[in-house]
């Protein structure tokens, strides 16, 4: 699903009858009860053709020859068959209310079962904000056609067979005139139905880009205020509004039209059915009451097909809302468990990685015949430049990926034919950005261990030093930490992530730039912790701030997708390679405790080309010309184009380089970290 910003009509494969077809297979657990429906449905039209049916036999066997047995009869009946229709519709009520919410839900959870199923290449490419769409607007859509259209279309269905058979019966020739004209009524619906279900679905693709912008939006205010980008998102939401306004005025012209042509047609036929029955009458062919049970009959069909159309725009609307679904619902998970999949003992032991070769895009290669053994107990961390490959080993590990070719395995056994759940529950992974979920701190730790105790929770909150900081909060452990833990600090949210990993006292502890965010004095806090809570665990750590790993048992060095060398930090120094380079770049650099003030020795500015002819003298003078500067998450630091007149050298955080061309969007060529320089020299 490309996230594409063309708003041109698309006409999706998916026509009405496709769409009611998917939703009526969702019934197929509850038979018995769509039965008792359809049954109910019949009863309801039985005696809807039976009221104008019954004006016949009132007027012509009753009223005009003065009968009154005849006619408390036939009051008598209508009257009984009334009551058992009542009944008969409160039921349906029952039975739909139930059977409705059932597919509904049903459905709903099918789409989120799947989307948990799916692997994180699909996240990736695809927008968040319109997977929401899809259970909001788009389940919307298929539940207005669930509770209101497909009742409304069934009865009318059942009437229109019902009815017409009836006509059939009182004069096939006046009959004819409605059966030649129903199919005139759907010539209209016929043409203009695929044009109005393409509008329905473009209509609902620019909403959810709209809900986009706007999540996007309130996700960014402090940029947003602290750039003054408000008149500038405010045009851009205009112009996706009145986009998003045209298609709505298209389709509502289109889904009104679909209903129009019907009514015409039927309004036409009315005036052949009155003039027809009417000269019968006159001729006496057809009796009084045949003629006003005729035309009663037929103003049930005509209503009917009304009711039909009517209904065209809930159907699709659900037609297109149903489709986006089913785009999710057909999408195949790229990591797969196999059914014949052995469950990994534990603990862990060796992890090995053999001639592997990946790229997360077909003709895209971000791994290049990688090997590498780690065994038990060992730390070992990944390093390199951005876009190296370091995470993409940990994707690997973590079967987040499966590798084009070679293997990865734990204990001899490849990872492809392991069981996922014996997989995770060894392992202990702490992210960069520390998803909390928007409940307490009890059972965000819970998360890692569902069931587990409170005492286990607490036992794992300790392990993180956590525990004294949540004492001293009002709630304690039952503190709502807000959404995606906006309610604590980023060092309480790395601590809760912690004891999050370690309350299934994993063998392996993964830490993916676990403490990159952090101010400096935060980190060394959380590295402290971190330290004494792996020994004795596998460790397995991304990271780009090379002086957090001196101690590691094994540091593997990436470049390019390819593994250049590996080895202890000291090992590695003494081979001047690669990591002795990166390692060059960083030193020398720091960051006060509070993250603002950056330092850099003199002598470290000589590894910099554009001060490695300038004497460390003259170095040193100009030094008091350096100074802090902080860019906030989401700035711009210079524009393509624009004049530059400053030199930067990161001392802490990352930047990308995007470089952008007339008429298409931006492109990313590099990411820059600790120690990296740009700017005017």
């Amino acid at each position: 699903m490309d996230k594409s910003e063309d708003t041109k009509e698309q006409v999706p494969g998916m026509k009405v009858g496709t769409a009611l077809w998917h939703i009526v297979s969702y019934t197929a657990p509850y038979k018995g009860r769509v039965a008792l429906v359809i049954l109910t449905l019949v009863i309801d039209v039985a005696f809807d053709t039976a009221m104008p049916l019954s004006l016949k036999f009132l007027i012509d066997s009753a009223i005009t020859p003065r009968d009154a047995e005849m006619f408390a009869i036939i009051i008598s009946c209508l009257v009984g068959a009334f009551i058992l229709t009542a009944c008969s519709q409160v039921s349906r009520d029952y039975l739909y209310g139930w059977l409705g919410s059932k597919v509904l839900g049903d459905l709903r959870e099918k789409l989120y079962g799947h989307l948990q199923r799916m692997s994180p290449g699909f996240f990736s490419r695809t927008n968040s904000a319109d997977l929401v769409a899809r259970f909001s607007t788009d389940l919307s859509a298929v539940e207005n056609a669930i509770i209101l259209g497909m009742p409304a279309a069934m009865l009318a269905f059942l009437q229109i067979i019902i009815s017409t058979t009836i006509l059939i019966m009182l004069d096939w020739r006046l009959a004819l005139i409605v059966i030649l004209g129903l199919p005139l009524c759907l010539i209209g619906p016929h043409l203009l139905g695929p044009r109005a279900t393409a509008a329905s679905y473009n209509l609902q693709n620019e909403n959810a880009a709209l809900s986009a912008s706007v999540l996007e939006a309130v996700s960014a205010h402090p940029v947003v205020r602290a750039f003054s980008l408000q008149d500038s998102l405010r045009n851009a939401f205009v112009g996706q509004s009145r986009r998003l306004t045209a298609l709505a005025g298209r389709f509502i012209f289109l889904s009104y039209s679909t209903e129009r042509a019907p009514n015409i047609s039927m309004q036409l036929f009315s005036l052949g059915v009155i003039g027809g029955g009417g000269w019968l009458a006159y001729k006496g062919i057809f009796s009084i009451g045949d003629l006003v049970a005729f035309n009663a009959l037929y103003g049930a069909v005509a209503a009917s097909v009304l009711n039909l159309t009517s209904i065209s725009a809930t159907l699709l609307q659900a037609t297109g809302g149903m489709q986006r679904i089913q785009e999710v619902l057909v999408q195949a998970p790229e990591v797969v468990s196999d059914p014949q999949a052995v469950t990994l003992p534990s603990p862990l032991k060796t992890i090995d990685v053999e001639g592997v070769n990946f790229g997360y895009l077909p003709g895209q290669t971000n791994l290049t015949d990688v090997s590498y053994r780690i065994p038990a107990g060992c730390r070992a961390a990944f390093v390199g430049p951005s876009g190296s490959g370091k995470s993409t080993n940990l994707n690997l590990v973590l079967r987040f990926y499966d590798p084009a070719s070679g293997r990865v395995s734990i204990d001899g056994q490849d990872l492809r034919g392991v069981s996922h759940q014996s997989l995770y529950d060894q392992m202990g992974v702490v992210f960069q950005e520390s998803f909390l979920f928007n409940t307490t701190i009890r059972e965000n730790i819970r998360m890692g261990k569902p069931g587990a105790s409170d005492a286990e929770v607490e036992a794992a909150s300790k392990l993180a030093e956590l525990h004294d900081i949540v004492l001293q909060l009002p709630d304690g452990y039952d503190t709502q930490v807000g959404e995606r833990g906006a309610k604590l600090s980023g060092g309480q949210r790395q601590r809760v992530a912690i004891a999050r990993a370690l309350i299934r006292n994993p063998g392996v502890i993964v830490l993916d730039e676990a403490t990159s965010a952090l101010d400096p004095a935060t980190e060394q806090a959380v590295n402290q912790t971190l330290e004494r809570v792996s020994k004795g665990r596998t460790v397995l750590a991304v990271t780009h701030r090379l002086e957090t790993i001196t101690g590691y048992d094994l540091i593997l060095v990436f470049d390019q997708g390819r593994l250049v060398e590996q080895g202890t930090h000291d090992e590695l120094l003494r081979r001047s390679g690669r990591y002795a380079s990166l390692w060059n770049r960083q030193s020398g650099l720091s960051l006060s405790d509070d993250g603002t003030m950056a330092h850099i020795e003199p002598a470290s500015l000589k590894a910099i080309p554009l001060f490695a002819n300038v004497a460390l003298d003259d170095i040193e003078k100009m030094y008091p010309l350096f100074g802090t500067e902080h860019v906030a998450a989401g700035q711009t630091v210079i524009r393509q184009g624009a004049h530059g007149d400053k030199f930067f050298i990161i001392v802490r955080g990352k930047v990308s380089v995007d470089v952008e061309a007339e008429g298409a969007p931006s492109r990313q060529v590099a990411t820059l970290a600790d120690g990296d320089f740009f700017g005017e020299d």
